[in-house]
């Protein structure tokens, strides 16, 4: 029996956990005939080390998928799904004041179509704000003089720093990955709505 394999762009141990808790939720309804084989390669982003706005999180989190199905493909090698993660900054203004939010996005794709998904938001204080978006200083070594510690992105990750543990980066990112595999092991759901769209 033939694995069901899936490529992270990443080789980072929250984001492969991620994937390895999200994937196990749903692998019954995704691969139900055979086992996840789930692989962490490196690959660029192709954004800034800290992405600031939405845009630029999901172009990320697309640019490492696809950079990877091309990456596997050119060496003759093989993905059923190719997974992008992504996890930066987006800005929004509320009532005349400048509000921060850590975002992890995910997009997952089969080689031929690909779906995103989001964590959700955690605010950012204005002071870690100040210093990655005005100074340029990457959210990561931010976080660490921010919290006083080292390390953080490979263990708790700033959702851990800034949710005091209740939520933590994988947890995070396991959340987007679930969200953009829904498509590809919810497929009743998306099916009807494509076809309904494509009758407009």
């Amino acid at each position: 029996m033939n694995a069901c394999r899936i490529a992270v762009g990443s080789t980072r141990r929250p984001k492969l956990q991620a994937v390895q808790e999200a994937t196990a939720s749903f692998a019954a309804k995704l691969s139900p005939n055979a086992p996840l084989d789930i692989q962490g390669h490196e690959v660029e982003s192709g954004v800034s080390h800290t992405p600031s706005s939405r845009e630029e999180l999901m172009q990320g989190a697309r640019q490492r998928a696809e950079a990877l199905h091309k990456m596997l493909a050119d060496s003759g090698n093989r993905a059923d799904y190719c997974v992008g993660l992504e996890g930066g900054l987006d800005v929004a203004v509320e009532d005349g004041t400048r509000r921060v939010f850590l975002e992890s996005w995910a997009y997952v794709t089969d080689g031929v179509g690909g779906h995103f998904g989001c964590s959700g938001s955690i605010e950012i204080p204005e002071l870690l704000a100040e210093e990655v978006l005005s100074r340029g200083t990457e959210l990561s070594i931010a976080i660490d003089r921010y919290a006083g510690a080292v390390g953080i992105r490979d263990g708790q990750g700033a959702w851990g720093v800034l949710s005091d543990n209740l939520v933590t980066r994988q947890e995070s990112f396991r959340l987007a990955v679930v969200a953009a595999f829904a498509p590809f092991y919810n497929v009743k759901m998306y099916n009807p709505a494509a076809q309904a769209a494509g009758k407009l």
